[in-house]
């Protein structure tokens, strides 16, 4: 398994939908998560870049679907917040719309990371997240982020009861504590990212028709 070097990640693009993402190849993994859950600092930490994906005192502020590169053929992607911000419901509904897109269309999409603050896990939309990538087979890591904000034992205990309410969607879903601050967990997720992007990645589809 190839050790891939995140310090290297850099931006590419940002896209109000699929249809304006690079051709559907390689290898993607997406980070998911409520707009309050953390994800830029997760990024940031992810590839020890202060300023990759922007941090904000505003939630809600990744309004679009934004890809990063680490090496060639595999890419990060940070997918719009989910839920709390406070735009126009048509917003948040264009927001939806983009989200399920991407998870039901991409075929390059090999991973699915759900951010949630470990105080306050498993609300509907992430429950909706993962139903969604369930569903298309998609491998799931769910960061229980803000992990500092919990003493070891509380920690632990809520670690051990999301793992096992997670059990439900019968998929392949592997649950850990993260923080940013701390740097709790960010070697699990190193190697998970590691893991899905030695995988060979799909094959393109012909081009021409037999």
């Amino acid at each position: 398994m190839t050790t891939l070097n995140y310090q290297q990640t850099h931006f590419i693009l940002s896209a109000p939908d699929i249809r304006h993402l690079p051709s559907d190849t390689g290898i993607e993994v997406a980070f998911a998560g409520r707009s309050n859950a953390g994800k830029s600092s997760a990024l940031n930490t992810l590839t020890n870049q202060k300023g990759l994906a922007r941090t904000s005192k505003t939630p809600g502020r990744t309004q679009l679907i934004n890809l990063f590169e680490v090496v060639e053929g595999k890419r990060v992607v940070d997918l719009p917040g989910y839920g709390y911000a406070e735009v126009p419901e048509e917003m948040k509904l264009k927001w939806q719309r983009a989200l399920g897109e991407y998870l039901e269309k991409r075929l390059c999409l090999k991973g699915l990371v759900v951010l949630m603050d470990i105080r306050h896990p498993l609300k509907d939309l992430d429950k909706q997240m993962i139903e969604w990538a369930v569903d298309s087979n998609i491998e799931i890591l769910v960061l229980l982020t803000k992990a500092d904000k919990l003493a070891s034992g509380a920690r632990k205990a809520q670690l051990n009861t999301v793992r096992e309410a997670v059990q439900a969607f019968n998929g392949d879903i592997q649950v850990e504590a993260f923080s940013s601050l701390k740097k709790i967990g960010v070697d699990k997720l190193r190697q998970k990212l590691d893991t899905w992007y030695s995988e060979i990645a799909p094959q393109e589809e012909e081009s021409e028709a037999e």
